[in-house]
This record gives structure tokens, C-alpha cells and sequence, in this order.
């Protein structure tokens, strides 16, 4: 359903639910629509004030948010981060008739239970690693006895992005369920676990804009999740990304995932009474001549959103068809051709770190055509933005190709300091 005449005369208020680099990306993205003439987000962070305006209720909070987009008249409501659907904001606004982008809880059980999601995966025929869930220390223990090489322990529950563990042998892997299914480090998420095989290959990441029934891909991206060069260190949220991928066959990838793992995932959630509406993020391996599905998530990947929304043209008519359960015709990717991310951190992240001090040289890198989102910040009390978490910002360049995208990008990171900065040198290399 496109936008009607009423709403296109007045412009759309859109609200997006969240305060990362993804709801700041896409608060830009909505901002430079012509269909859109007000912005907000709840809570944001300060780059998103500088678009439109920000409220204070919580991502998490299905009526502060409800009440929110009624009282402000929002026609369209963009769920960000997984904790949001989690929680129940889609099932809330659903109820109340408020047009939102972002599933229902129960359909986003595909990204809230590995185990949900795998048992779906190997009922339908889609390619993923063999796997074994287990509910009890013991049973995974079992599990591992019977396994030499490298495994892969994952946390059934949402674990921020750190809940996947390689695992280079059982004895590794038997730390590991220790550590979740005993000692609970990651709390409930923990409580069981997905035992698979660890497969080789290159990772790419796949978004499919879904309206319950069909589907529209969006340009393939890759993501480094390692906090460091050469793809060492611990697990991160992501450390950059870039787009188009590298590997081979990527011109045909959207098709195939289309047909081989987005549209009978579709068909069986539907099948399920759990139709699913937003974006499914499909996180796939290409393993032989087959897409293996390491993962799904149900929202936009951050940051792989920030290096894919300066691809497109308006990405609005898009997420509001898919609201409104009747998508329009696929959206081009328009010039720039490449886009290469690069997320800033304060040291000694992914551990803890602390909140405080200036982020300079913002406009500075600006001024050279790069585009910063904020990730983890806020408002200095004397003015400007301060480091507010571990993950502070990436820094987005965009050009003809990938090298120029690159060198923009970090162009651009050259303007940036704050205390503890640091990141990645090897994004797109």
C-alpha cells in the first residue's frame, strides 16, 4: 500500500524506537524523505537530536511508547534494537492500531531462540550447520563427548550480539557451557544452548523488507564482528562493515536468498499463525554452492544499517508497504556504488568501559562528505557530545567503488578523537 494522497500532502511523523548508530542511521534516512515531515526517536541520542526530536521512554517500554505515538499523531513507528520487539512493542502498537515496522513478539522468536530458529531452518529444508539443542549441562556435555574439532556453543536467548562462542575444540566448548549453562553469565539467555558445527566459509549479511507474505531484498553486506585487525579478539556488536561483499557469486546472492531461505521462512511463520513483518536480517555463510544460515535476527543490523541506507534512494515507501502488508516494487540502489563503515571505540571495549569526556572533530570529518552516526553518546553538559558507551560512533564513506569508500571512511576517522579512541584498520582492505 503506498503512502495515500492525505498523508504524502501533510508528510509522514515517523518515530524510531532505539538510541544506537542504527536508529540514528535511520532517523537520517527518514529525515531526507519526501514524504516525511517530522522525525522523532525514544530515546535517540544527540545525533538524532539534530534531525527531530527526541523523547525519554525507553526502547523497552511497549506502553510509554504506545501512548507516545498517540499523543504525537506518529503514522509510523520504525522498532530498532531487538530489545524492542522482545519486549513487546510491535505486539502493543499493533493492538492499538498504530502502523509499525518490526514484528509481533511471537515472530520474533527467530531472533529471541537460536533453537526456535534452527528447528524452523532444518524443517523446512534450509541449508544451516547440523545441530543438537540442549536444556541441561549435562545433556551438552553428552553432546560434546561425541565431537572432535572445532564447535560452535551458542546461547539460545538475546546476548547483545556476544552470545556465539568458536570453539577450536570439546574441551574449549566445555568451558563455555560452564560459563553459560552454570555459572549463568549471560542470565537467562543461557539456560540453554545450541551445539553446532563449525563451518568455513565467507560470512555475509542479507536484508529482506518483509510485509507478512512477500519480501524485498536489499543490497548484501559484511560485517567484522572481531574487536580486532586479522579478525582477533573477542566477539564485539560489529566493528564496520561494507557493501557490496566481496565473494564470489554476490550478484546472485540476493536472488537465491530470496528463494532459499527468506520466502519458505515467510511461508512457515505464516503457516505458524506468526506472520513476520520487518526486516529479516539473515546472517549466512557461503559454504560450497549453498547459503548456510548461521543466524537470523528480526531488526536491522547495526552497523551494517549505517553502510546501507546511503545506498538507497528513499527507503520510506518501502518500510511503509511492509507496515501496511502490501509491499511496493523493489527499491534501486542508487549512487554511491560502495559504502565502507568503521566504528570508533573507547579501549578496552568489548570489557567494560567508562562513560565521559568530548568527542571532537565531528564536523570536521563531516566537512569531508563522511557521515556520522552515534552509537554511544551524549550530551556534554557544556555543550557537545561525550563518550557514553564502548562502541562510540562509525564513521560512513561512500564512493564509486570500494577502495574510494574506504579511504573516505577513514579520511574521515582521522578527523575524530576522543580519550581511549580506537578501531579496526583493516575494514574493507
Amino acid at each position: 500500500m503506498g503512502v495515500s494522497a492525505d498523508h504524502a500532502a501533510r508528510g509522514l511523523h515517523v518515530l524510531v524506537v532505539g538510541g544506537g548508530g542504527r536508529e540514528h542511521a535511520l532517523a537520517w534516512a527518514c529525515s531526507r524523505s519526501p514524504l516525511v515531515s517530522r522525525v522523532s526517536c525514544s530515546p535517540g541520542n544527540p545525533g538524532t537530536a539534530a534531525l527531530g526530536s527526541n523523547w525519554s521512554i525507553a526502547a523497552t517500554d511497549p506502553a510509554g511508547i504506545t501512548k507516545l505515538a498517540r499523543s504525537e499523531a506518529v503514522d509510523l513507528v520504525i522498532l530498532g534494537p531487538d530489545a524492542a520487539v522482545a519486549a513487546g512493542v510491535g505486539d502493543a502498537l499493533a493492538a492499538a492500531g498504530i502502523r509499525r515496522f518490526g514484528p509481533t513478539r511471537a515472530a520474533g522468536e527467530l531472533e529471541t531462540s537460536k533453537a526456535f530458529a534452527k528447528r524452523l531452518m532444518a524443517r523446512v529444508g534450509i541449508a544451516t550447520a547440523p545441530f543438537k539443542v540442549c536444556r541441561e549441562p549435562d545433556e551438552a556435555l553428552r553432546e560434546l563427548r561425541r565431537r572432535d574439532g572445532p564447535v560452535v556453543v551458542k546461547a539460545d536467548g538475546l546476548a547483545l550480539g556476544k552470545g556465539a562462542f568458536v570453539c577450536r575444540s570439546p574441551a574449549e566448548a566445555a568451558a563455555v557451557v560452564e560459563r553459560l549453562m552454570v555459572m549463568a553469565e549471560l542470565g537467562d539467555a543461557g539456560r540453554s544452548v545450541v551445539i553446532e558445527d563449525c563451518l568455513q566459509g565467507d560470512e555475509v549479511s542479507l536484508f529482506a523488507i518483509c510485509d507478512g507474505e512477500r519480501a524485498v531484498m536489499l543490497p548484501p553486506v559484511c560485517d567484522y564482528k572481531r574487536a580486532l585487525d586479522g579478525d582477533l579478539g573477542a566477539n564485539t556488536g560489529g566493528m564496520g562493515a561494507y557493501s557490496p561483499p566481496r565473494v564470489a557469486g554476490a550478484d546472485d546472492l540476493n536472488r537465491r536468498a530470496l528463494a532459499e531461505i527468506v520466502t519458505p521462512t515467510l511461508a512457515e511463520m505464516a503457516r505458524l499463525g506468526r506472520p513476520f513483518q520487518g526486516c529479516l536480517y539473515v546472517g549466512g555463510m557461503l559454504v560450497g554452492d549453498r547459503i548456510s544460515v548461521l543466524e537470523f535476527n528480526v531488526r536491522f543490523g547495526d552497523p551494517e544499517t549505517e553502510v546501507l541506507l546511503p545506498l538507497l534512494a528513499d527507503p520510506v515507501p518501502l518500510l511503509w508497504g511492509a507496515a501496511s502488508g502490501e509491499l511496493p516494487s523493489p527499491l534501486a540502489a542508487v549512487a554511491p556504488a560502495a559504502s565502507v563503515g568503521v566504528v570508533a571505540v573507547r579501549a578496552p571495549y568489548p570489557e567494560a568501559v567508562h562513560a565521559g569526556g568530548l568527542v571532537e572533530g565531528l564536523e570536521a570529518a563531516e566537512a569531508l562528505g563522511c557521515l556520522i552516526f552515534q552509537m554511544g553518546t551524549s550530551a556534554a553538559a557544556t555543550g557537545g557530545v561525550e563518550v557514553g558507551g564502548g562502541r562510540v560512533l562509525i564513521c560512513v564513506g561512500t564512493g564509486v567503488d570500494l577502495p574510494a569508500a574506504r579511504g573516505a571512511a577513514y579520511a574521515g576517522l582521522g578527523q575524530i578523537n576522543f580519550a581511549g579512541m580506537r578501531y579496526r584498520s583493516d575494514i574493507a582492505a
